[in-house]
C-alpha cells in the first residue's frame, strides 16, 4: 500500500500543472516509491493538459496514473482521484497551487510512521500559505491557537478557532478509509465543493495531528478564479447548492460527538449562510432577494433551532439589516474582511 495518494484535477492547466507535479514527486525524495499521483483530466479541451498528464504517466509509471474523464468539475474530478486512491492517506492538490518540499519531508514523515500503526491519525493537517504571486505578497495561515503542534488528539482537546480561521482543503490529509467510510461524494459541475469535503467528514474524525509546517502553497490572483468576487457573484447558485448539500450531510448537534467540534461546523456554516447572504445583495434584484430568502427558509425548515442561533450571530444579523442602507453595510463588510483575511 501507498503511503499518500495525491490527486490532482486538471481543467486546462498545462501552463501551470508541471510545477505542482515536480512538487509532489519531491515528496519521494529517498526513492522509497510510496506515493502515487493520480492526474484527473477532466476533459480538458483547450490545451494539451490531456497529453501532458500522458507523458508523466510514461516518465513515472509506478508512481504517476493520468485519468481521462469527460467534464464534470471539481468534485468530479476529487470523486475519481479517491475512486483511484490506493494510499493510506489521500491529499488533493489543485493544479496551480505546490507544496512546499521542507514542511512535506516532516509531513511524509509522520505519514509514514502512521501506515505502521493499527490505527493511523484520521485527520492530519498543516499550515498554508496564500501565495499572492502577481503582488508578491503572501499570507500564512496557521492553527497554532488550535491544535498542539505534533500531538495526536481528539476534537475535545482541541483549542478554540478564530473567526477567519477554518480547515480547508489545502491543510488537511484525511486517512483514505474514512473519506469512504463517511460516503464522500462531491456533486459535480460545482464550485466551491471544497467546503463540503471539510466539512461532511470531521464527525467520523476521531484524531487529529497538527504539524506547525507550511504546507500548502495556495495561488492566488487570477482574474478567473473561483474566489475572485465578480466570478463568485456569477456563481452565487452552486454557493447556495454547496450550502443546502451542507445543510442536509450533518445535522447539528445530534451528528456530532464533541461540543467543541459541534461549535466549529456550526460557525463554518454561519460563515456559508454569511458568504450566501452577501453574495445576493451585490445586486439589488427581486431574484436575489428570493433567493436570499429561499436559503434561510431552507436552514429554519431543516433545523429550526441551528436557524435560530445562526440567524441572530452578529455575522449574519449585519449582512442581513433590511433596507438598502442594510445591504450597503453587509458589502462594507465584506469589503474589510476581504482586506483584513485577504481571501480574494
Amino acid at each position: 500500500m501507498k503511503t499518500v495518494s495525491f490527486a490532482i484535477p486538471c481543467y486546462n492547466s498545462a501552463e501551470y500543472m508541471d510545477k505542482c507535479i515536480e512538487s509532489i514527486l519531491a515528496c519521494d525524495e529517498d526513492g522509497r516509491n510510496d506515493i502515487e499521483i493520480i492526474i484527473v483530466d477532466d476533459g480538458s479541451v483547450k490545451d494539451n493538459t490531456a497529453e501532458k498528464a500522458d507523458e508523466w504517466q510514461r516518465r513515472y509509471p509506478e508512481t504517476i496514473c493520468a485519468v481521462h474523464q469527460e467534464n464534470g468539475g471539481h468534485g468530479a474530478a476529487v470523486n475519481t482521484g479517491l475512486a483511484h486512491a490506493t494510499g493510506r492517506y489521500f491529499k488533493v492538490v489543485d493544479s496551480d497551487d505546490w507544496l512546499d518540499a521542507d514542511a512535506m519531508r516532516d509531513v511524509m514523515a509522520y505519514l509514514r510512521r502512521q501506515c505502521e500503526l493499527k490505527d493511523p491519525t484520521d485527520l492530519v493537517v498543516a499550515n498554508y500559505v496564500y501565495e499572492k504571486v502577481h503582488e508578491g505578497a503572501r499570507t500564512v495561515m496557521r492553527y497554532r491557537n488550535v491544535f498542539p503542534d505534533r500531538q495526536e488528539i481528539g476534537w475535545d482537546e482541541i483549542g478554540h478557532f478564530n473567526q477567519s480561521q477554518y480547515l480547508l482543503m489545502h491543510s488537511v490529509i484525511y486517512r483514505t478509509e474514512l473519506l469512504r467510510d463517511c460516503g464522500l461524494k462531491l456533486p459535480e459541475h460545482t464550485f466551491y465543493v471544497d467546503n463540503i469535503f471539510v466539512y461532511l467528514p470531521l464527525p467520523y474524525v476521531k484524531s487529529i495531528y497538527y504539524l506547525d509546517v507550511d504546507m500548502y502553497r495556495y495561488f492566488i490572483g487570477r482574474e478567473d478564479q473561483s474566489v475572485n468576487e465578480k466570478v463568485m457573484y456569477s456563481r452565487r447558485d452552486q454557493q447556495l447548492r454547496v450550502t443546502r448539500i451542507m445543510i442536509d450531510s450533518v445535522r447539528l448537534p445530534e451528528d456530532v460527538p464533541s461540543k467543541k467540534l459541534e461549535r466549529y461546523m456550526e460557525n463554518y456554516l454561519s460563515m456559508m449562510m454569511c458568504i450566501c447572504s452577501i453574495f445576493l445583495r451585490l445586486e439589488k434584484t427581486e431574484e436575489n432577494e428570493r433567493d436570499r430568502a429561499a436559503i434561510w427558509q431552507y436552514l429554519e425548515e431543516k433545523n429550526p433551532v441551528l436557524y435560530k442561533r445562526i440567524r441572530h450571530t452578529v455575522l449574519n444579523w449585519g449582512s442581513n439589516i433590511p433596507t438598502e442602507m442594510g445591504r450597503r453595510f453587509a458589502l462594507s463588510a465584506y469589503h474589510i474582511a476581504q482586506r483584513v483575511f485577504k481571501f480574494n
